[in-house]
């Protein structure tokens, strides 16, 4: 049996992971590559860590910079958005896991559109 305070014995994620779908940028982070860009869906989010859906091939050890609009908004007025840089731990299936690192939430104004 398992309850909010505990997790099953196999689990080895120190974070809860939220099911959140939102539409997903992304960019790779790569000085001589160039900027590349995809996009996706998030699966789930967790203080540590996004996965979530993209036809590119993200390789492992890859670093990158993600930004998530944020379904709640500042004051019930300005739209947010979730901006997050970290690596790609894994990938599998067009479903790409990163471990955030940083992030902080950006206005985008009453429209959302920024």
């Amino acid at each position: 049996m398992v309850n909010a305070t505990t997790k099953p014995a196999n689990e080895r994620r120190a974070a809860d992971r939220f099911p959140i779908e939102r539409d997903l940028r992304f960019k790779l982070l790569s000085k001589k590559d160039g900027e590349e860009t995809g996009v996706g869906k998030t699966v789930n989010i967790s203080s540590t860590g996004v996965l979530f859906t993209t036809d590119k091939l993200l390789i492992p050890g890859r670093r990158l910079e993600v930004a998530i609009h944020w379904p709640a908004k500042l004051n019930n007025h300005c739209a947010l958005k979730l901006i997050a840089r970290g690596r790609i731990v894994r990938f599998e299936q067009g479903r790409a896991a990163m471990e955030i690192q940083q992030y902080e939430f950006r206005t985008c104004g009453p429209s959302g559109l920024q």
